[in-house]
């Protein structure tokens, strides 16, 4: 039997460690929706080029937002566990304001939440961030056919979705990912129509806010919608 070549440790010392792969230097955050944009397209793009850089999620990045945060986008989006918001567009810590509910859906702590980022944050950039396939607007969707309300708070989620589900509807359309573009549309509208924090910072430049339709199965972020002064190219 031929043996095997050993690889062994220098007498007294230890084995030799393989070289480490630096951590990204942090990049200055964008200050203006059009740079926050920018850069949340690249990060995107680079999750679907399965190139992800895990950008400021080392120690030295930890240490350096303890003492206080300066994300340059808010993310409001469905809950669905599928749309990890750092992952999606290959963030790290400090850089996102993220919201969740199922659907998307406002009630007044998200708007209050939003505002909080818009008005002492600064932050430049709110996306409202739909994905095809969603259960709170495939159950909407259903629920529209049938008639048939669930139980207990998850009929309040319904009953906020129902108008973009009828409104597709009207518009000839009856799928369950049309409805969630639908509903990506008129959230970003809501937020502009139900909160003056948010409109006024729009309506001066220093805010836009998006719409974006996310697909699971390629991991595209597509802009379907936009506010602001600055509307993005898609």
């Amino acid at each position: 039997m031929t043996d095997q070549p050993t690889t062994s440790a220098p007498a007294g010392g230890t084995a030799p460690q393989p070289p480490q792969t630096p951590a990204p230097r942090a990049e200055p955050a964008p200050t203006t929706p059009a740079a926050a944009w920018q850069r949340l397209r690249e990060g995107n793009a680079r999750f679907v080029a399965g190139e992800s850089r895990h950008p400021n999620q080392d120690a030295s990045r930890r240490r350096s937002v303890a003492g206080g945060q300066h994300p340059f986008a808010v993310i409001f989006g469905c809950s669905d566990s599928r749309l990890a918001a750092e992952i999606i567009f290959d963030l790290g810590l400090g850089d996102a304001f993220v919201v969740r509910t199922a659907g998307q859906v406002i009630d007044d702590a998200v708007l209050g939440t939003i505002e909080y980022a818009v008005e002492n944050l600064h932050t430049p950039l709110i996306m409202v961030l739909g994905h095809d396939s969603c259960g709170a607007v495939t159950a909407t969707h259903a629920t529209a056919h049938s008639g048939d309300m669930p139980r207990g708070f998850q009929r309040d989620l319904i009953e906020r979705i129902m108008p973009s589900v009828l409104q597709t509807r009207r518009d000839g359309h009856d799928d369950v990912n049309a409805a969630v573009v639908e509903h990506t549309k008129q959230t970003s509208g809501r937020l502009l129509e139900q909160s003056r924090v948010i409109n006024d910072a729009v309506s001066r430049g220093e805010v836009a806010v998006v719409g974006v339709f996310y697909h699971l199965q390629d991991g595209e972020a597509e802009l379907v919608h936009g506010h602001g002064t600055w509307l993005p190219s898609a």
